[in-house]
């Protein structure tokens, strides 16, 4: 029985100590020294000694419990943890509380130095591990590990204290009068912003803004805009992807270098006489493309000119290795993210009008039919001579007569009939444009894509690549080909609505195939194909042009199918991550700007009927949504019906509508 002896326990942390009164089998009936009396199960008792008799005062119970747990106390104070410790950490086995208590103290212990030292070990528990009444010392490597982590959360504690000091202040007072922050808390508050519950540093980032008094992590975005760190409309997809931005010094040093770089003419043909122009949009500041129409009497010659990149940026460099990493540019409402320094690319890279630019030409007879009798690539020298935007090809097409777009129009029409013909399927729509100024003010359009100019150009290109994937194809010249199998059903046209038409086709399209070995476009109506006419803009196809000149100037190709299938890989995975952000980015932009239409009506196609949801077609910008479907309502596919936006949100990703009912 346990009436009248002391007995220590663990209680919130702590070691206690009292007075066992009553003794009921499973539960000790105890006075505290903080004189309470507690009913404790008797399991929990940590240490049971000495006995002292209960029938006295309760006061002179406590005057003796506080006169043993004092001199406890004194004595554990004589113990050095570490130094007993060093004395058995060797030994492979555990210890009970009385010989631990002898190597401290000397053959005659007590009651109070078997105390003293489990309350040392217990209050310094690196060195020690209690198990089923003995202590066993820990591993050396466990005691180091357990220090580093004790070090990592002191340091954490205090990170925790002054950051959420300094949010505090920085939120009521401004940036400015907080002081410089510490880029760990920056850091984890984006981390919280963009990955909310998933992010490596949620604990920590709750843990600093519930001490700053802030409850909803969900809070983040709204602080770090508070903050000044980010912007309103901050594009996190870019941060979220970790797509690189900026360039180093060392990087447009190199730019600028390659800006003052001579033209190289040996074994380049001279074409300077050509009246070469460009047709691209009106605020694009890199040309990369340029066409030319040469009449020879019983033929054509069309020219079309692809600057020559490969000629600037030497391979292997720091400019290129930065290309390989990006793989593409990224064109985004109010940011791009080019894949060369905007200094070169705008420079020395463009076509750009009465500069001499080293070029990658196609030159391509056509008879009084528009039938291609032969063609050849020549690295050339031009000089651009005009430079056009869509809208000014478009007027002189509709305001004079038999001048060379004409012409072109109708060698463009002709080269699409004849890809409709080998199976291609035309399903371009109006193009969604979306800009936003300096004050954030979106402006939404839609551009054409079957206009005559960029009908032209868009043939023109086509035209290109697919020679150029002809001329690397039968020279055995490895590159990087585009194909796409035949779609798994063609949908007939009949008397649908065409945006119908085209959604419900493109679903049936299968992905593109990326490969180092030739394979038919059959979405182009194409036996083969390659992307090189955007060799400032696209990592493919500069690489596809050096192949190309390599083979014309040495009979070599630069590289080998297992080089370029490291590159496909690497540069794959970089672009699937930049069209996700693009996509993201644009449906933000696109959700934003529906913010303030809440309210108002739209028309719309039903695309599909689902168990619980349509999928409708929003007939003004060409991209799909979806609303509930209810039991009442009765619709199928092809419906034009009236839409209500009840609300769009453009951070939580939220667009809603409603059907409204005739």
């Amino acid at each position: 029985m346990s009436e009248g002896k002391i007995i220590e326990y663990i209680e919130q942390g702590k070691m206690i100590c009292a007075l066992c009164l009553q003794d009921k089998g499973t539960r000790l009936h105890l006075l505290t020294l903080s004189n309470r009396l507690v009913n404790l199960p008797s399991k929990r008792a940590a240490f049971i000694s000495s006995h002292i008799s209960t029938e006295s005062p309760r006061e002179d119970l406590l005057i003796k419990l506080r006169d043993i747990d004092s001199r406890r106390t004194a004595l554990k104070e004589e113990i050095q943890v570490r130094e007993l410790w060093e004395l058995i950490k060797d030994e492979s086995e555990s210890f009970n509380y009385k010989y631990l208590a002898q190597l401290c103290f000397g053959e005659d212990v007590t009651d109070d130095h078997i105390s003293a030292l489990i309350r040392a070990l217990f209050d310094e528990r690196l060195y020690f591990k209690m198990k089923d009444g003995q202590f066993i010392p820990n591993p050396e490597e466990k005691v180091e590990l357990i220090q580093r982590q004790q070090e990592e959360e002191t340091a954490k504690e205090a990170k925790l204290a002054d950051g959420s000091a300094w949010l505090q202040k920085a939120l009521k007072e401004g940036m400015n009068k907080a002081g410089e922050p510490d880029q760990e808390i920056i850091d984890t508050l984006v981390a919280l912003a963009i990955q909310g519950k998933d992010a490596d540093s949620f604990k920590f980032g709750k843990d600093l803004l519930e001490r700053a008094g802030i409850t909803n992590t969900g809070e983040a975005r709204q602080i770090l805009v508070k903050l000044g760190v980010w912007e309103k409309d901050e594009p996190v997809d870019l941060i979220r992807y970790n797509i690189r931005q900026g360039f180093s010094e060392e990087q447009l040093k190199q730019a600028g270098e390659l800006n003052l770089k001579e033209i190289k003419t040996i074994g380049y043909e001279d074409l300077c006489h050509l009246n070469i122009f460009t047709i691209d949009g009106a605020d694009t500041l890199d040309f990369d493309d340029a066409i030319s129409v040469d009449y020879m009497g019983e033929y054509v010659q069309v020219g079309i000119h692809i600057t020559d990149v490969s000629a600037v940026v030497d391979q292997g460099s720091i400019l290129e290795n930065e290309a390989l990493l990006r793989g593409s540019s990224l064109y985004l409402p109010r940011r791009q993210v080019p894949m060369f320094p905007p200094e070169l690319s705008h420079d020395r890279l463009s076509l750009k009008k009465g500069c001499k630019r080293q070029a990658l030409s196609l030159l391509i007879n056509f008879d009084t039919n528009g039938e291609m009798s032969e063609f050849r690539f020549v690295p050339s020298i031009i000089e651009v001579k005009d430079q056009m935007t869509y809208d000014q090809v478009n007027a002189i097409y509709e305001e004079k007569s038999d001048t060379i777009f004409h012409y072109l129009n109708r060698l463009a029409q002709k080269r699409q009939r004849i890809r409709v013909e080998q199976g291609a399927l035309i399903l371009s729509l109006p193009e969604l444009n979306i800009s936003v100024d300096e004050n954030s003010d979106i402006s939404i359009g839609l551009s054409s894509q079957e206009t005559v100019s960029r009908m032209i150009v868009a043939e023109m290109m086509i035209l290109y690549n697919w020679l150029a994937a002809r001329f690397c194809r039968d020279n055995r010249i490895p590159t990087i080909y585009r194909g796409q199998k035949e779609p798994s059903e063609r949908i007939p046209l009949d008397d649908d609505e065409y945006a119908f038409y085209v959604f419900r086709q493109r679903r049936k399209l299968f992905p593109l195939i990326i490969d180092v070995e030739p394979h038919p476009h059959a979405g182009l109506g194409l036996d083969s194909y390659i992307n090189v006419t955007s060799p400032i803009r696209r990592f493919f196809d500069l690489v596809s042009q050096r192949q190309m000149l390599n083979y014309i100037f040495k009979g070599l190709p630069l590289y080998n199918k297992d080089e370029l299938e490291q590159m496909r890989m690497q540069v794959t995975a970089s672009i699937k991550d930049l069209n996700m952000v693009r996509r993201n980015r644009y449906s933000y932009w696109f959700n934003r700007y529906l913010e303030k239409k809440t309210g108002e009506t739209f028309p719309a196609i039903v695309l599909d009927v689902l168990k619980s949801r349509f999928r409708i077609i929003l007939s003004d910008f060409y991209i799909s949504a979806e609303i509930k479907r209810e039991k009442d309502i009765r619709l199928i596919p092809g419906d034009n019906i009236r839409v209500k936006l009840v609300k769009a949100d453009a951070w939580e990703e939220i667009l809603k509508f409603e059907y409204i009912k005739d």
